[in-house]
């Protein structure tokens, strides 16, 4: 899985994660929850402020 796997990743994070509201979730927070998802294979330093947005938006759709 790489950074632009938004979906995929917001998946494994309700499925990691259920009892978290990626509503309130700081990127920081969101940046090692994502980076310690089983599959993740990507540089932590491609990330930035608009894929973290992206991933937090595809998490709080899909606990929706």
């Amino acid at each position: 899985m790489k950074w632009t796997d938004t979906l995929e990743i917001a998946i494994q994070l309700s499925e990691a994660h259920p009892d978290t509201d990626p509503a309130t979730i700081r990127f920081t927070e969101l940046h090692a929850k994502v980076l310690a998802l089983p599959g993740f294979a990507d540089d932590p330093n491609r990330s930035g402020e608009k894929i973290l947005e992206a991933i937090q938006q595809a998490w709080i759709d899909e606990v929706s």
